[in-house]
């Protein structure tokens, strides 16, 4: 939506930009009279007024009408799919409080998770689409309980192990965006680490650091590393977008990310949340 409403309006200030020169030089050849500079200046209103009645039915009233339809689904579709999600999770309630054996509680454990995973998918899909239509409000966070809550979602994968050092401050900006940032970020250091090597997160000087001990970078390929679908390892399992979204996301937030590297040293990525800090 911005791309058009910054197109129309570019297009409507050249359109009368060329009709007050095209009236200027009308003045100047037949001689200025006021008589012709009212009738000019009518004639000019006028078709202003048409042009920008014209640009408003034909390209942005039809575009605020769509994006108002899709949002209004995108409402829906996330209802409809949060009703079985609610019954999954419900009912896998009530038959752990009946299981005895522990094969069939580790297999509730495992349909809990895979509803939260489901979960989380859904809701980012329906982030991403929202933040096409419109601008995404901003909300109130603690950082140590989201860094918390992704963390607690990768070991799963029994992988790497955290060390987390982390103060409970208040954050003001996209939560969604930024779980997917921090996502993105302890996802690379998974991939590029051994899984015998911690993976550190801390916050100092209102700075967050994740940090690992995994293959590094050298200067050439930390040029290109915030590049759309560059992978550090050609043969690691992704679309290399992550560090695109991480750059996008930063700079709309407005917070400054810096990563620091070494060849088989390791990488520490640096987030500056001073102006997202309450």
């Amino acid at each position: 939506m911005k791309k058009e409403v910054i197109f129309a309006t570019i297009f409507y200030t050249l359109s009368l930009l060329i009709l007050f020169v095209m009236l200027f030089w009308f003045l100047k050849k037949n001689g200025f009279h006021e008589d012709e500079f009212i009738i000019g200046s009518s004639m000019l209103l006028f078709i202003a007024v048409g042009l920008g009645y014209i640009v408003n039915c034909y390209i942005l009233t039809p575009k605020f009408r769509i994006d108002e339809n899709l949002l209004h689904l995108v409402k829906e579709i996330f209802h409809e799919l949060n009703i079985p999600l609610s019954t999954i999770k419900a009912n896998s309630a009530m038959l752990k409080k009946k299981a005895i054996d522990e094969k069939t509680l580790l297999r509730l454990e495992r349909i809990d998770g895979a509803t939260l995973r489901l979960h989380r998918l859904y809701t980012e899909l329906i982030y991403n689409i929202k933040k096409e239509i419109a601008p995404i409000e901003k909300e109130r966070f603690l950082l140590r309980k989201l860094i918390q809550e992704r963390v607690d979602a990768f070991k799963d994968f029994n992988r790497n192990n955290f060390e987390l050092s982390l103060e409970d401050i208040e954050i003001f900006a996209d939560k969604i965006g930024f779980e997917k940032v921090v996502d993105n970020l302890i996802s690379n250091a998974m991939k590029y680490s051994d899984k015998t090597q911690s993976i550190k997160i801390i916050l100092q000087n209102n700075t967050l650091i994740i940090e690992d001990k995994g293959i590094g970078m050298d200067e050439t390929q930390l040029v290109t590393v915030f590049e759309r679908y560059y992978q550090l390892d050609s043969t690691a399992i992704g679309e290399g977008i992550g560090l695109a979204i991480v750059k996008s996301y930063c700079d709309n937030e407005k917070i400054k990310v810096s990563i620091y590297s070494k060849k088989n040293e390791g990488t520490k990525v640096l987030l500056n949340l001073s102006k997202v800090r309450l």
